[in-house]
């Protein structure tokens, strides 16, 4: 039986996601349920396509992924059903599948249409499970739509050059539980710039001149240890997505602050690299 995963911006205060599980299971007693994040901020696609992605990969291939985040049907954001990289992904076409798909073509996409839908304010348990239950059965996806091709690509949310490839212009596009703030720029994308110059990552007032792969790569233990950096400095990595993200090393959110407060850096915000 295949994988169900969930992901939605639900929370855990209300009825939803008890209600999500109960219907999956009433459809499908033997599903298996796999919460991946409830806690996506409200209506945040970007946030909710960097959950997604950072993922759906660790799944085994014929994983069924339902995507409950802004997921009202309108005539611009269809109810979609997408084989993409051997994973099925079930959600509102409202720029998610599209953001994931960046260096992926799907397999296969399709309009949902199924019989007699119930008309309500919580269509990811009224439509989304029956499509994912009908998945898991071993049903195609031909069954409950008709293709697509349409997916909604949200180019705003991607980072930009300038200055004749001089210079980078990216954005915050999630703030993980420690604080960190992420980017939108990856590492793949920043070496097709660099091109072997020096640079200078600047986010408002900060200035930082390297970029490290792991958070402990800015200590150097040659050092005594009251001339080491450590606790408490500001770095650049690239996490273990591959994407630019800010981080004070070791900091805590919650007591003594992060990169996100520390360095004043919240959603969107404007991150630049200019090479030298």
């Amino acid at each position: 039986m295949a994988i169900i995963t969930l992901t939605t911006d639900f929370g855990l205060k209300d009825h939803f996601v008890g209600a999500l599980k109960g219907s999956i299971y009433k459809e499908l007693d033997e599903a298996r349920i796999v919460d991946i994040s409830h806690n996506v901020s409200p209506f945040n696609i970007q946030e909710c396509a960097y959950i997604i992605e950072n993922s759906y990969k660790c799944f085994p291939e014929g994983t069924i992924h339902i995507i409950g985040v802004d997921a009202e049907p309108t005539r611009e954001n269809q109810h979609i059903a997408v084989l993409l990289d051997g994973h099925y992904f079930i959600s509102a076409n409202n720029g998610v599948i599209g953001l994931i798909t960046t260096d992926l073509k799907p397999e296969k996409a399709i309009e949902i249409h199924i019989p007699n839908p119930l008309h309500s304010s919580f269509p990811v348990m009224n439509v989304f499970v029956q499509v994912a239950c009908h998945i898991a059965r071993g049903g195609t996806l031909e069954v409950v739509g008709k293709p697509f091709d349409q997916l909604k690509n949200l180019t705003d949310f991607l980072p930009s050059v300038t200055e004749n490839g001089n210079k980078i212009i990216g954005n915050v596009i999630y703030i993980d539980n420690y604080g960190n703030v992420v980017t939108n720029i990856r590492k793949k994308f920043f070496n097709a710039y660099r091109k072997g110059r020096a640079y200078t990552l600047t986010a408002r007032t900060t200035q930082i001149k390297q970029i490290h792969n792991t958070y402990s790569d800015i200590i150097n233990f040659d050092l005594e240890k009251s001339q080491r950096k450590g606790p408490g400095d500001k770095l650049a990595i690239f996490n273990s997505s591959e994407y630019l993200e800010l981080a004070i090393y070791k900091s805590d959110l919650n007591t003594v602050g992060a990169a996100s407060s520390l360095l004043g850096l919240d959603y969107r915000d404007t991150i630049t690299i200019n090479f030298e």
